[in-house]
């Protein structure tokens, strides 16, 4: 069945509509199981570990080698090292080793996860669309008046943006709960983690399936 299309509102940095624009129902209207979003989040996670963890065997620990007392007739338990576990000292049993947790998703499942993950917040009116953001300068007073013209100052927010942009990224990153991201790095782990997700509308066309804009039509902001 044909997913329908959304209409959202555009705004200003301001918080003033400028129009609205149509978004497409495949992405914004997903019908899938949230399981997706689940798996896509575990994998995320999980490819973020380096995995680098290592603890010493009795192999690899310094010491031991020659046997601390004879085997037979001291009244006490037999030993061969002192670096046996139960040592001070001593190897570790069955502690970490480096391993590799990285696992894969086929990439239209990935898709879908993040299709998902943004009709729910879409569904949850955590969606902001603006026309643009522009800062003069990077500063970080201004990005916190554009969060406070947004409603969005007690919230943990993601600024998704078409392309790097140094300016809004300073602007930013010393202020707790608020980070940038590519439209093209846009995962369903990034969309989930934060309270609202603010999308500039050159950012949606970078999904990959864009959406269909009708202009700025309807309401002028005045």
């Amino acid at each position: 069945m044909q997913a329908e299309n959304i209409t959202i509102e555009i705004k200003d940095i301001n918080n003033k509509v400028k129009g609205t624009m149509t978004l497409d129902g495949t992405v914004f209207g997903k019908e899938a199981c949230d399981s997706v979003v689940h798996s896509s989040v575990v994998t995320y996670l999980a490819n973020q570990r380096q995995g680098t963890h290592a603890t010493k065997t009795r192999g690899q620990v310094s010491g031991g080698g020659k046997k601390p007392w004879k085997q037979k007739h001291t009244g006490r338990a037999r030993q061969g090292s002192t670096r046996a576990a139960q040592w001070r000292g001593g190897g570790i049993i069955f502690g970490p080793q480096p391993r590799d947790y990285s696992s894969k998703l086929p990439k239209q499942m990935r898709k879908v996860a993040l299709y998902k993950a943004l009709t729910m917040k879409l569904a949850d009116g955590q969606v902001v669309l603006l026309d643009a953001l522009k800062l003069e300068k990077p500063r970080t007073k201004d990005m916190i008046q554009v969060l406070q013209n947004l409603g969005l100052a007690d919230k943990t927010v993601l600024f998704v943006l078409p392309e790097n942009d140094k300016t809004i990224t300073i602007s930013a990153r010393n202020i707790p709960g608020v980070d940038v991201i590519r439209a093209a790095d846009l995962n369903a782990y990034a969309v989930a983690a934060y309270d609202n997700v603010v999308f500039t509308a050159d950012a949606l066309a970078k999904l990959p399936t864009s959406p269909k804009s009708q202009g700025l039509s309807g309401a002028e902001g005045k």
